[in-house]
């Protein structure tokens, strides 16, 4: 061969054999989530307590650049012209604190090393801990970018989804099913407003633990991004809740919603049902009415309740949050909107004016009543306008009471669920009009019954100038029994913030938290109920001793709260009750001194040397005596209308209010767990 063509032909080979290498080199060049992490700086924030990272905690460097740590509480740092050298981050997070420095500054500074990590500590005020972003893009961006094992099958991008309002879930098909209002998206400023809609596995089911986080499977359409999962043809915003399932006439199951086709925030074209085809994947209408479709706009998360052996669904009905409604869970009920029914302890109206009257205790009447409109009450009709202004004067003295200081919480969304760790309902809400943000703080409360009686509530997450509103607790994640349990909430600057302060990537999505119920903070007082006997004679049980007695018809108030004696701590003191001959018989006494060895305490209480006077629903507990039978009577009224009471000059010790004198309780309402 010429040396020419030999020349050509080795070049050739050359450049092929080069041009293979390039090409090889560039297919095999590790992924950002498999190399890049040489490029970074990694941070982790750590919960002091727990050591587990912390989500949503600001660095803020001296020239204002900002950072939020993702799900795993790692920000990845690569800011040119601020590597390998001392940088000072400003260290912030709602609910969580970091040390101050000498000059006072909460933060620390870092060597910015490529490559290189570290770790630090910041403390939890919060009650409840953060856990992880469920919805929005980037949850794990920055896990990614330093090659930290994230869990999720799609931890930045899901569905395309880069924001969600307020989340309503159940049981369907043994799997779970989600459901938000409306998404954005990242091709667009608006998304979609026709609900979106996605399924999880449940943990028992081979679903991810929920302390570490949710695999969402979303519905999507042909372009990839979330679909609307319940469309009309005619406009407006599609907004669902009140979520259960039911058996049709022919035993099938069914996911039924209540939906609402909004023209605006406040205003309704049409109010109805809708039920999911699954065919069709999609919710399809069951019942269309008019904008006053129940006697309650927004049905808020339903729960499966028994009573009397017959199943119902009650309503956590959402402005304020309250159990106020029911229907019987049988498909012929759930369709017809006259078979729903609501609680009040309001009659009938009487007079032209529209002027209600409280049902007559004097005749030992239940104080409270499920009602129907149309029903009949002393020859009066139950009409459907008697019944919204009922409700109507029920808002007026539905409040919780911030254990702390005594101060009025007005309970603003939620959910309320049975818990089986501590036996009772828990409420956990959001309160309207806060201090540190008008929407974004959250409160745990307990009552004997899921209507009530509801007093007092502990706060458990706090947000500075920011929204954390609809928050609902999954009661399919409790674990050990209940004892540590799962929530989440729309973050958002909305109503709370400004939109020039909004959170990158979490701004208007959802945020998990974890509670722990053996918390020694969430011991709340609870009712002590006063029962009237046939001879007229009081005595006093809580919750557990009226249950083994079987005296919820004799319950004829809630004359103060107390702390049970399982939850009593160091500073309080046992309060006994002891049967005592009299003049007319036997009565209960109550004393803080045990008359014998086998006494169990009854309840703690303060001591009647209590100096707390900030708190305005803490107050004396008074003995009265009749002057004719010698009966004993336990008041925290100064002074009774009733006569010939005469009260003992010292207070037997301090207890808590009952902050409502309208006895809201369903003692027949027991759970039912499967959903």
């Amino acid at each position: 061969m010429p040396k020419k063509y030999l020349k050509i032909v080795l070049t050739t080979v050359l450049l092929v054999f080069l041009s293979s290498c390039s090409i090889m080199s560039i297919e095999q060049r590790p992924s950002a989530s498999e190399g890049s992490s040489c490029n970074y700086f990694k941070i982790q924030v750590v919960d002091g307590q727990t050591g587990r990272g912390v989500p949503l905690v600001e660095l803020r460097t001296t020239n204002n650049i900002r950072y939020f740590t993702d799900s795993n509480g790692i920000v990845a740092f690569d800011e040119p012209g601020l590597m390998d050298r001392e940088v000072f981050f400003f260290v912030e997070s709602h609910g969580y604190e970091f040390p101050k420095d000498g000059f006072g500054f909460h933060g620390t500074r870092l060597k910015t090393i490529r490559g290189g990590s570290t770790v630090i500590k910041i403390n939890r005020i919060n009650i409840a801990e953060r856990l992880y972003r469920v919805t929005g893009h980037g949850i794990y961006r920055d896990s990614v970018l330093t090659g930290h094992p994230v869990p999720l099958q799609n931890p930045v991008l899901n569905g395309q989804v880069t924001g969600q309002d307020s989340v309503y879930t159940c049981i369907y098909r043994d799997r779970l099913f989600w459901l938000w209002g409306d998404t954005n998206r990242p091709s667009y400023p608006l998304g979609h407003f026709g609900t979106a809609g996605a399924v999880s596995n449940i943990p028992e089911h081979g679903g991810l633990d929920p302390a570490i986080g949710v695999n969402l499977e979303y519905y999507v359409a042909k372009n990839g991004f979330s679909r609307p999962i319940c469309p009309f043809k005619e406009p407006g915003m599609i907004w669902l809740d009140g979520l259960f399932t039911v058996e049709d006439d022919e035993g099938r199951q069914r996911m039924v919603a209540k939906f609402a086709r909004m023209k605006s925030l406040g205003e309704a074209y049409e109010r109805g049902l809708v039920v999911f085809n699954d065919a069709t994947q999609s919710f399809e209408p069951l019942v269309r009415s008019g904008v006053e479709f129940l006697p309650f706009s927004n049905s808020g998360h339903a729960v499966r309740v028994s009573v009397d052996s017959k199943e119902y669904y009650y309503f956590a009905t959402q402005f304020p949050l309250a159990v106020r409604m029911r229907v019987r869970a049988k498909w012929d009920d759930i369709v017809d909107p006259n078979r729903y029914e609501v609680l009040t302890s309001l009659g009938p109206k009487i007079s032209n004016d529209g002027d209600t009257r409280r049902l007559d205790l004097a005749k030992n009447e239940n104080p409270c009543r499920w009602l129907r409109a149309g029903e009949l009450i002393d020859g009066e009709i139950f009409t459907k306008v008697s019944v919204i202004k009922a409700l109507e004067e029920e808002k007026k003295d539905v409040h919780l009471y911030d254990i702390e200081s005594g101060k009025r919480i007005s309970p603003h969304g939620g959910s309320v669920y049975f818990n089986n760790y501590r036996n009772r309902w828990i409420m956990i809400t959001v309160q309207q009009f806060g201090e540190s943000s008008y929407l974004g703080e959250v409160w745990y409360a307990e009552a004997d019954s899921p209507v009530g009686p509801w007093a007092y509530a502990r706060k458990i997450v706090t947000h500075n100038k920011y929204s954390f509103y609809n928050p609902k607790q999954h009661q399919y994640f409790d674990k050990d029994d209940g004892r540590v349990l799962f929530f989440e909430g729309t973050y958002t600057h909305t109503f709370s913030g400004s939109a020039e302060n909004a959170t990158p990537r979490y701004d208007y999505n959802q945020i998990m938290y974890r509670l722990n119920l053996d918390d020694s903070r969430l011991a709340l007082p609870v009712a002590v109920y006063q029962i009237r006997d046939r001879e007229d004679r009081k005595s006093y049980l809580l919750r557990d001793g009226v249950e083994k007695a079987g005296e919820w018809d004799s319950v004829e108030s809630v004359p103060f709260y107390a702390i049970e004696p399982a939850k009593a701590n160091d500073g309080l003191i046992p309060v006994y009750a002891d049967i005592i001959s009299v003049k007319s018989g036997r009565t209960i006494s109550l004393n803080v001194k045990r008359s014998g060895p086998p006494a169990r305490p009854l309840f703690y209480a303060l001591p009647s040397n209590n100096q707390t006077k900030e708190n305005s629903c803490v107050t004396a507990l008074f003995e009265y005596r009749h002057a004719d039978t010698w009966q004993r009577l336990y008041s925290t009224e100064m002074q009774l209308q009733e006569k010939d009471w005469i009260r003992t000059e010292k207070p037997l010790c301090w207890v808590w209010k009952a902050p409502s004198k309208t006895l809201l309780l369903d003692s027949k309402a027991k759970p039912v767990f499967r959903q």
